[in-house]
């Protein structure tokens, strides 16, 4: 049920979502005053959440700073959190914009900076249920030169929360040596680190997939609205309500 609900909470958390919802009480309403106010909200929250600069300041302030690993660093195994694909009608996978922390798994193994990789991913969709995150990117490990006997796959998970509690039982009953090495997207990461710190899990926090850059600007960003930026406003705040709903529920 919390799956579900969490689930529905992130379809009305979306910018665009809030300001179209406003735009037809704006249109519906038969008080000219409420009708005045409405359009004017609607169009300051449409220029607010499609200005890049804005989103850009905001979500650096909120992402961690890159990992450096020494060169002479060596751990037991890297965490690969799943969230990184998807699948059509056939159950047929493929990766999305989040695959950056698929790349960097496979650089730091073939480093030999983690010895072993777990994939954990199950399959976070209400649809396609049969669909595991899991095996597709264990396949795809096994492509990229990952031996079979390094890779561990965790595919029931379908939330951060389980990613990590389903971790902990398998990492336990390996016995492998701490701390884990954390691979998932730079937004995703501080919740990320909250939920397996707590579970008791230590980790050692590497983002990834960073979606926000330290860039310049020219005139046309600090002005114009971008259609993209709203999609990022989403993923951004989907991030703030998963952290709400962990410190409500410690389930998210």
């Amino acid at each position: 049920m919390f799956f579900v609900l969490s689930k529905i909470l992130y379809l009305f958390i979306a910018p665009f979502t809030w300001i179209v919802l406003l735009f037809f009480w704006a249109i519906f309403t038969r008080k000219p005053l409420l009708k005045k106010r409405l359009f004017i909200i609607s169009f300051l929250l449409l220029y607010f959440f499609s200005n890049e600069f804005i989103l850009y300041k905001i979500g650096l302030a909120y992402q961690p700073k890159p990992t450096m690993l020494a060169d002479s660093a060596k751990y037991s195994c890297g965490i690969l959190l799943g969230g990184m694909t998807h699948s059509d009608r056939n159950e047929l996978g493929f990766f999305t914009e989040s695959s950056d922390r698929f790349i960097q798994t496979i650089s730091l193994y073939h480093q030999k900076k983690i010895g072993k990789i777990l994939v954990t991913g199950g399959n976070g969709t209400l649809t396609d249920r049969k669909f595991r995150e899991g095996d597709f990117l264990e396949k795809e490990l096994l492509k990229c030169g990952v031996d079979t006997s390094d890779i561990i796959n965790e595919n029931q998970s379908n939330n951060t929360y389980e990613n990590g509690l389903y971790s902990k039982r398998i990492l336990d009953s390996l016995q492998l040596a701490p701390p884990y090495v954390l691979i998932t997207s730079a937004t995703h990461m501080p919740r990320s680190v909250k939920v397996f710190t707590k579970l008791g899990l230590p980790v050692i926090p590497y983002p990834s997939n960073y979606f926000f850059i330290d860039k310049r600007f020219d005139i046309g960003s600090l002005l114009f609205p971008k259609a993209d930026v709203m999609y990022k406003w989403q993923k951004l705040s989907k991030e703030w309500i998963g952290n709400m709903m962990y410190s409500l529920t410690g389930k998210a």
